[in-house]
C-alpha cells in the first residue's frame, strides 16, 4: 500500500466486500475477461486504426513486458499524458498489469502542472506525445526530468525508433515477449485521477481496483450498456466521465466498441457518429452547445444515437429540453466527481426529472448529506453543501494531510464544495459551487443562478458570471456573454432579468461581450481566465483555449 494513501477503514472495507460491492476484481481481470469473451471483435477505433480485443490484450501484455524491461515495476508511479487514442488505453492497462499506477495528466497541461504531478506522485516515468496541437512536449519532458529527482524514464509517442537518442525511448520500442506477472492486489491504488479545480494545481485522487471496477459496474447498471454499444470518447480520455462513467472502461468491460475522437467539434464528431454507428457519448454543457449549433447546419445521420450523457457542469432546463428534438435520442443527466459519487437520471424517469435534476446515486451504498455552514443537515428542498461517502468515494487525497483535514468530516464524508438540494423524490439538483458565490455588499449572489437566467434570453448564446473587486461593495458582478445575433447591452440585460423577477442586487454590474468563452482542458468554462479579465489583468492561458478578444469595448457593452 502506498504511503500517503488513505484507505477505507477496515470494518467499512469488509462490509463493502461482504455486501458484494467489492469483488476482489482488478482492472486487469476486467480486461482479460472481455478479451476472452470478445476476441476478434473490434475494441478500439481511431481513424483508420482498428484494434480487436485479442490485439488489445496482447498489446497490453507486450507493453507491460517492455516497460518492465525498461525499469518500471510494481508500486511505481508513471505520469501518462497522451491524446485520445488506443495508446492511452494500452499504456494504462500495461501499467495495471505491472502493479504500477498511472497518473492521468491532461494533454493541455504544461510544465507547471507536469512538474507538480511528477513531484507530488514521486513519478519515475512520464509518457507523452512528441508534439500535440503544435506544442513541443518533448522539450517539456526533458525540462521536467532535469528538475524532478525521481523522474528517470521518458517514453514518447510519435517518435520513430530510428530517432531514439538515448535519453528518450520511443513508445514503439516499449515492446517485449509477454512474461508472467503477479496479479495486482484489488485493494491497491490502480491509478490517480486529478481534482478538477481551476484555481490551483490539481490534487491527486487515488482510485483502487476494487472501487473503480465497482464504479464501472454501478454506472453500467444505471446506464445500460451491452456488447452492441459503440461509445464515442469525445472528452479527454483522462477525464473520469470519459474513462469510467461507464465510459471507455465500462464499454470494454461489456464487450462494446470505443471510438476515439481527437477533438469534440461537431465537424469531426457528427461524421464519426454516422460512420461508426455510435450509440452513445458523454459531453459537457459547453460541448453540447456547440453540437446544438452544429445540428442546425450539419446534415449527418445521427439516428444510431440511443442517448446522450451530459454532465460535469450545470445543465439548464432550457438547454436540456433541446436535446431530444435536436438529436432524436434520450438525454441522461450525470453528476459526478473524480473523487467518487455519481448520480444519473434513468431511462424510466419522468421527463421533468430528466430535464431539471441530476438524478439519483448509482449505488445503494452511496450516502449523501446536504448540510448548512455548521454541518447540520437541511430539510429536503433546501440548498446546502453536498457531502458524500461510499464504496467508490475517496477517503483522502494523496499526500495531502492538511487539505484532507478540511475536506473530510470526522466520519469520512467528503465535502464536495457543491451547492445542492434534494427533491422530495430523492433526486439531486446541483445549484452551483460554494466558491462560485459573489459577496456583493454583504448579499450573496449565486453565479449559477444569474447564468441560468441569462441563458433564457434570446440575445445570449453562452454566459458566465464572475466577481471583480470593488472598494465600496467588496465585489461586483461581471457577466461575460457570447451574443446570439444582435449584441445585447447592459441596460437591456438588466431590464430583461428584472422582468424574470431577479432581485436588484443580483443584476450584473458589468457586461463584457466575447466571441467565445475560454474553456479548461475538460471543456468547462474557465472562470480563472474570466476573473482575471474582469480584474483588468493579463489572463492566464486557458488549458486548451485562449480567450477571444471582446467584440466591443466594455464601456460600449455596458451602455455607458
Amino acid at each position: 500500500m502506498l504511503d500517503g494513501f488513505t484507505p477505507w477503514p477496515e470494518d467499512v472495507a469488509e462490509r463493502y466486500r461482504v455486501e458484494g460491492y467489492w469483488r476482489g476484481e482488478s482492472l486487469v481481470d476486467l480486461l482479460d475477461a472481455a478479451v476472452r469473451a470478445n476476441g476478434p471483435k473490434t475494441a478500439l477505433v481511431l481513424g483508420d486504426r482498428r484494434i480487436t480485443y485479442d490485439e488489445l490484450g496482447m498489446l497490453t501484455r507486450r507493453t507491460a513486458a517492455g516497460l518492465r524491461a525498461r525499469g518500471i515495476g510494481a508500486g511505481d508511479r508513471v505520469v501518462v499524458q497522451l491524446p485520445n487514442g488506443p495508446d492511452f488505453v494500452v499504456v494504462c492497462f500495461a501499467l495495471f498489469r505491472l502493479g504500477a499506477a498511472p497518473v492521468f495528466a491532461l494533454p493541455a497541461h504544461r510544465v507547471q502542472e507536469i512538474r507538480h504531478l511528477c513531484e507530488l506522485s514521486g513519478a519515475v516515468g512520464y509518457v507523452f506525445p512528441e508534439t500535440h496541437r503544435g506544442f513541443d512536449h518533448l522539450a517539456l519532458a526533458r525540462r521536467v526530468r532535469d528538475e524532478v529527482d525521481s523522474l528517470e524514464h521518458l517514453f514518447v509517442l510519435g517518435r520513430d525508433t530510428d530517432q531514439s537518442d538515448g535519453d528518450v525511448v520511443p513508445l514503439a520500442e516499449v515492446d517485449a515477449e509477454p512474461v508472467e506477472l503477479p496479479a495486482p492486489d484489488p485493494s491497491d491504488v490502480a491509478f490517480f485521477l486529478l481534482s478538477g479545480g481551476t484555481t490551483a494545481l490539481p490534487k491527486l485522487i487515488p482510485r483502487t481496483h476494487d472501487d473503480y471496477t465497482y464504479q464501472v459496474r454501478a454506472a453500467r447498471e444505471a446506464c445500460p450498456v451491452t456488447g452492441d454499444d459503440v461509445y464515442l470518447a469525445v472528452l479527454p480520455v483522462e477525464f473520469n466521465f470519459t474513462w469510467g462513467c461507464p465510459g471507455v472502461v465500462g464499454v470494454l468491460g461489456a464487450g462494446g466498441t470505443v471510438v476515439m475522437a481527437p477533438d469534440p467539434t461537431p465537424e469531426l464528431c457528427f461524421p464519426l457518429i454516422e460512420q461508426e454507428g455510435v450509440t452513445f457519448t458523454s459531453v459537457v454543457p459547453s460541448v453540447l452547445q456547440l453540437w446544438l449549433e452544429g445540428r442546425e447546419w450539419m446534415e449527418s445521420d445521427l439516428s444510431s444515437l440511443r442517448f446522450l450523457q451530459v454532465g460535469s457542469a450545470k445543465l439548464y432546463p432550457e438547454t436540456a429540453a433541446r436535446v431530444e428534438p435536436a438529436f432524436g435520442c434520450r438525454l441522461q443527466q450525470v453528476f459526478g466527481m473524480a473523487e467518487g459519487l455519481l448520480t444519473f437520471t434513468r431511462r424510466d424517469d419522468p421527463a421533468a426529472t430528466v430535464l431539471t435534476t441530476q438524478g439519483s446515486p448509482v449505488s445503494p451504498a452511496d450516502e449523501i448529506r446536504i448540510v448548512d455552514e455548521r454541518d447540520r443537515e437541511v430539510p429536503a428542498g433546501t440548498v446546502g453543501e453536498l457531502l458524500a461517502r461510499g464504496p467508490y468515494t475517496l477517503r483522502g487525497y494523496y499526500q495531502a494531510p492538511e487539505h484532507n483535514a478540511r475536506a473530510f468530516t470526522d466520519d469520512g464524508f467528503y465535502r464536495s464544495g457543491d451547492l445542492a438540494r434534494l427533491t422530495p423524490e430523492g433526486d439531486l439538483v446541483i445549484e452551483g459551487r460554494i466558491k462560485d458565490v459573489i459577496i456583493r455588499g454583504g448579499d450573496k449572489v449565486s453565479a449559477a443562478e444569474v447564468e441560468g437566467h441569462l441563458l433564457t434570453l434570446d440575445s445570449v448564446a453562452r454566459a458566465a458570471v464572475v466577481p471583480y473587486p470593488d472598494e465600496f461593495l467588496g465585489e461586483r458582478t461581471c457577466a461575460f456573454v457570447v451574443p446570439a445575433g444582435e449584441a445585447p447591452t447592459l441596460p437591456g440585460i438588466k431590464a430583461a432579468l428584472e422582468e424574470h423577477g431577479l432581485a436588484a442586487y443580483k443584476l450584473p454590474d458589468r457586461l463584457e461581450l466575447l466571441t467565445e468563452l475560454p474553456l479548461t482542458g475538460l471543456g468547462k468554462t474557465d472562470k480563472k481566465v474570466l476573473a482575471a479579465l474582469a480584474r483588468g489583468e493579463s489572463a492566464p492561458a486557458a488549458a486548451d483555449f485562449v480567450p477571444s478578444p471582446a467584440i466591443r469595448a466594455g464601456a460600449a457593452a455596458n451602455g455607458d
